[in-house]
């Protein structure tokens, strides 16, 4: 799930495992029992979503698969991140086609052509993962196929800027190089990537586009969350009555691809991929 661009507010909940160190920006710096916490919420999220992606048909209803990722979280042992934040009323965020993000589920059948952004986390003692992908329903489009190919290239090039020593500004750099070589895409700029750990949202924001070396210092133990939306027409957005849902405000597809990603002194842990 993402947010807004702009601050997040922090602070610290005490879940009776220790607190790591905070940043004088803001960014958390987890310990290593709050690290060991975040990769579980990580795996379960991750097998979540992959439950998901297996089980999408045609005929299902957006709260079918709500109900299936809430059974698969808790019999996973993790509670769902999303029911209730910030009132939202369910546990996975489901958008179709020129919807973005942020989708409540309902009565809405999936249809056979249909793409379905999945953006769904879990908590396992306090620590969160975050994760979303989208998937094609049966056959679709050429250019709907490269649209998505596009938003997972683009997650695994910021991925791969994830090192110590660098910035935030390396990874949103990486990813909008990425989409923008690749096509004439919309990037999704209100709403951007996020810090994750004993909150859903923490500082700093990671937006999919920017410049290298700036922003926001790497440390080992700060965790993010990177999460490309890629519009096929325009950037630009307008949220719906609903006061959740956003869609492209040209009407055209949308694609979302996120992973919870750690900082080490090594190569990043991606804790939300689990194949």
């Amino acid at each position: 799930m993402n947010i807004r661009n702009r601050s997040v507010n922090v602070r610290t909940l005490d879940a009776g495992i220790g607190v790591g160190e905070r940043t004088g920006n803001g960014i958390t710096v987890k310990n290593q029992r709050e690290l060991d916490r975040m990769i579980e919420a990580g795996r379960i999220t991750g097998l979540t979503l992959l439950k998901l992606r297996d089980v999408i048909a045609a005929g299902m209803t957006t709260a079918d698969m709500d109900a299936i990722a809430e059974r698969e979280i808790r019999a996973l042992g993790g509670l769902p991140a999303f029911k209730g934040y910030r009132g939202f009323p369910a546990t996975l965020c489901i958008s179709l086609n020129e919807e973005i993000v942020h989708g409540i589920p309902g009565g809405r059948v999936i249809k056979d052509g249909d793409i379905v952004g999945l953006d769904l986390g879990a908590i396992v003692d306090g620590m969160y993962g975050d994760s979303a992908l989208t998937v094609a329903v049966g056959e679709t489009k050429e250019e709907i196929r490269a649209q998505m190919e596009t938003g997972r290239a683009a997650l695994f090039a910021g991925i791969a800027q994830v090192r110590a020593g660098n910035r935030i500004g390396d990874v949103s750099a990486a990813v909008q190089d990425e989409i923008e070589r690749r096509g004439q895409y919309g990037i999704v700029r209100e709403y951007v990537g996020h810090g994750i750990g004993r909150q859903l949202h923490e500082e700093p924001s990671v937006p999919n586009y920017g410049a290298a070396g700036r922003g926001p210092l790497l440390r080992p133990g700060m965790a993010i969350a990177i999460e490309p939306m890629v519009n096929l027409g325009t950037h630009a957005t307008r949220v719906l009555d609903d006061d959740w849902t956003v869609v492209t405000a040209d009407g055209k597809p949308s694609v979302h691809f996120e992973h919870t990603v750690l900082v080490t002194e090594g190569d990043p842990i991606v804790t939300t991929k689990v194949e």
